[in-house]
């Protein structure tokens, strides 16, 4: 994925820049040279390697960056497949307090330890099946308090975990129960009162917002977006979900780093987006649980949108952890190839979340993440499906999944 600056659009994500017989050099965390061995090797003569590890001729990628969880939530919504079963929308059971709201209840009871202990099991699931960066939206508490509890848990995750955790603050997630019937006045206080404190603890980066019928309108969003610009966030939107809302239209306007979903985005929408710069996160996982149509990612391929690939891991709309998994959607349901797929989940996914020059690609300079499989090409991940290929993990140098499993139970 090197040599590049930006994420990669067209043509430019089959090209993965694969090398025979690489290697890659390591120092203080850093990637100090990579590229086939006998180069690395002759830029390291006279060099003292103090540890080698040899990835049997298998393949190495770019350590996975996820830009689109819900990590952080209490509570799980197992009940709510019978309904779905039955033929309820995503939206009907929202609107009769499922849902989003269902697990607004959860989280507003448990506390911040309960909510730590259960997100650090999910981030320990993504760090095995190669994830080394994942982002984490709140939006599950919808009152001050509640939003910046979810926010610690992802601050105190990023303090002590092996993954690196990028905070975005999702009060615009839902109408509270609370304030049905007044949406504006909800609005005015993710404005007024939450988005001011979030930034003055400095408890998030982004800043995220549902823009969905029922939820917030367009002009409900683009003022929370605004006044989020306003205060330093970098912005987000989840974005022609359900129904096309105009979402990717209003991405473009507001220069949204990205959008997300995007199911029943419009093509002038795909060309806003393609000519602002905004990256399309698809959601393949979320689309498979909820047997909806998916997201054009061909389409937005074709006219230069640089698109990202995440799990979407929520405990409604998708529940799971696995971006393997979602390599194999990404390539049956969304119609691209492993290439594509693999630059979805790495160098553009880096960029949708702000961390592009630092991580994604395997180049001088970057943080040293990297993911062993126990595989030999591209194809195979997404091909062999349903099981996890990763060996080893190398975060900033350092390894932390070993034969499969995290390090400490290794030191065990």
């Amino acid at each position: 994925m090197r040599g590049k600056s930006g994420p990669r659009i067209g043509s430019d994500m089959s090209n993965v820049g694969a090398i025979e017989h690489g290697a890659v050099a390591i120092r203080e965390g850093k990637i100090v040279a990579a590229g086939p061995e006998d180069e690395v090797r002759a830029q390291l003569e006279g060099v003292l390697v103090t540890k080698e590890l040899d990835a049997g001729g298998r393949l190495v990628t770019p350590g996975l960056v996820e830009p689109h969880t819900h990590l952080v939530h209490g509570g799980s919504r197992e009940h709510e497949l019978a309904l779905k079963l039955k033929g309820a929308s995503y939206l009907e059971i929202l609107a009769n307090g499922g849902g989003i709201l269902s697990t607004v209840q959860a989280t507003r009871a448990a506390s911040e330890d309960e909510l730590f202990a259960k997100a650090k099991i999910s981030l320990d699931t993504m760090l095995l099946f190669g994830a080394t960066t994942v982002e984490a939206k709140s939006g599950y508490g919808l009152t001050l308090n509640d939003e910046l509890k979810q926010l610690r848990v992802n601050k105190r995750l990023q303090d002590s975990h092996a993954v690196d955790v990028v905070s975005t603050f999702m009060g615009a997630h839902a109408v509270p129960t609370e304030y049905k019937g007044r949406a504006d006045e909800y609005v005015a206080l993710v404005i007024n009162e939450m988005l001011p404190e979030v930034k003055r603890q400095g408890l998030a980066e982004f800043c995220d917002v549902f823009c969905e019928h029922g939820v917030f309108t367009v002009e409900q969003s683009r003022t929370i977006l605004g006044a989020a610009k306003e205060l330093g966030f970098g912005v987000k939107i989840h974005a022609d979900e359900i129904e096309p809302m105009g979402g990717a239209e209003l991405a473009g306007e507001q220069g949204c780093i990205s959008a997300e979903h995007l199911l029943a985005a419009s093509n002038e929408g795909f060309r806003v987006m393609a000519e602002a710069g905004v990256i399309g996160v698809c959601l393949p996982a979320t689309s498979f649980n909820l047997r909806a149509k998916h997201a054009r990612a061909r389409a937005m391929i074709e006219v230069g949108v640089p698109v990202a690939l995440s799990t979407d891991y929520n405990p409604g709309s998708s529940p799971t952890e696995s971006l393997q998994l979602v390599m194999t959607l990404g390539c049956l349901n969304l119609g691209m190839t492993p290439e594509e797929v693999l630059t979805a989940m790495t160098i553009n996914a880096a960029y949708a979340i702000g961390r592009g020059e630092r991580i994604g690609s395997l180049e001088p300079g970057k943080d040293a993440d990297l993911v062993v499989y126990n595989a030999t090409n591209i194809a195979y991940l997404p091909y062999h499906f349903g099981i996890n290929h990763v060996d080893t993990v190398v975060k900033r140098g350092q390894i932390v999944v070993r034969d499969g499993r995290l390090v400490s139970e290794v030191h065990a």
